[in-house]
């Protein structure tokens, strides 16, 4: 999780009692947190205002909540040019003064700060299908994760649009069960890939062809597409999780993305989101001015990123820093 997310989290028992029975469309402060967009009550993670213990991802915050008590420090899979201003804030929310050590992004120690596609990775379908690609950033990769679900119906709309929109399209499918609508292969062509197993993420958003991500804002996601310079596309799909939080910092936070629009003009969510807003938002992510502002922004903390986890970067610091006490600790 981001550090913003998890600061949310801790502050949720901050709150007034009345926040609880607001609207959804309420905006909602925090005592102390400065956050970079207009949080809503709908933003915070469903049922955590409640502590239902049914619920997964409260109980992964409750007992995350109990480790806290015994921990002096917090490994956070971030770095500071992109969250630091949040790092006292968040250190003050732990009863025992943790500390939190900013390391990320965890993916590009892999590759010394800097991830290549490899020999293997070149192999795949998907890389074969990139490197046919003549424009240079021009492929919109689209993925929800694994724990993601659509209707048919909901697929069908993600299909007309990206076919409306007319950019080239990687697309993960998780579900065994939908079958594109007729005509629709024959007219998209070799235009777009439809990919039905495991894919290396890395390797497809740091392609060169690679321009754009639609992506419903996971933290990993996040960070992976934000550490090759891949502005995003966002579409939070899960509301008990950081997702829609995510969602927002990413395009309103810190400029990287263009956002789906999850509610009506009327403030009504959204159930189903229509062929023409993907259409409309792929090509402005792709083409339109907020998408190359987004780009910019985007590439830009790309090299951040890299900058941060070589020698005498951000994280790189934090890490050795993070190993003394290690030792220190004898743990």
């Amino acid at each position: 999780m981001a550090v913003l997310s998890m600061a949310i989290c801790k502050s949720v028992g901050l709150l007034a009692p009345s926040v609880k029975d607001s609207s959804d469309l309420d905006p909602v402060e925090f005592p102390n947190l400065k956050i970079p967009f207009t949080l809503l009550k709908s933003d915070i993670p469903e049922g955590l205002l409640d502590a239902d213990p049914n619920n997964d991802f409260v109980r992964l915050s409750l007992e995350a909540g109990e480790a806290d008590n015994n921990s002096w420090g917090v490994v956070v899979n971030s770095f500071e040019e992109i969250e630091g201003d949040l790092a006292g804030v968040f250190e003050s929310l732990y009863a025992n003064q943790a500390k939190a050590y900013y390391v990320g992004p965890f993916l590009l120690y892999d590759r010394l700060g800097q991830y290549q596609v490899g020999a293997k990775e070149q192999s795949y379908l998907y890389i074969k299908w990139l490197d046919e690609q003549a424009e240079s950033g021009g492929v919109i990769y689209v993925s929800f994760g694994t724990q993601s679900h659509f209707s048919n119906y909901q697929m069908d709309e993600i299909a007309f649009g990206l076919e409306m929109a007319g950019h080239p399209f990687i697309w993960v499918v998780r579900s065994s069960e939908w079958v594109p609508p007729n005509g629709w292969n024959e007219r998209v062509g070799r235009r777009g890939l439809v990919v039905q197993e495991w894919v290396d993420q890395r390797s497809i958003l740091a392609h060169p062809a690679t321009g754009g991500f639609l992506s419903h804002c996971g933290w990993n996601s996040v960070l992976e597409s934000l550490s090759m310079g891949v502005p995003l596309l966002t579409w939070p799909v899960l509301s008990f999780s950081d997702q829609p939080v995510n969602a927002k910092f990413v395009a309103l936070g810190l400029g990287v993305g263009v956002m789906i629009p999850q509610r009506g003009v009327g403030g009504e969510k959204i159930m189903t989101v229509g062929r023409d807003v993907i259409c409309d938002g792929v090509k402005e992510l792709m083409e339109g001015d907020e998408g190359r502002k987004a780009r910019e922004k985007a590439q830009a903390l790309g090299r951040l990123a890299t900058h941060a986890v070589e020698k005498g970067g951000s994280s790189n610091l934090k890490l050795d820093e993070l190993i003394e006490q290690l030792t220190i600790k004898n743990v």
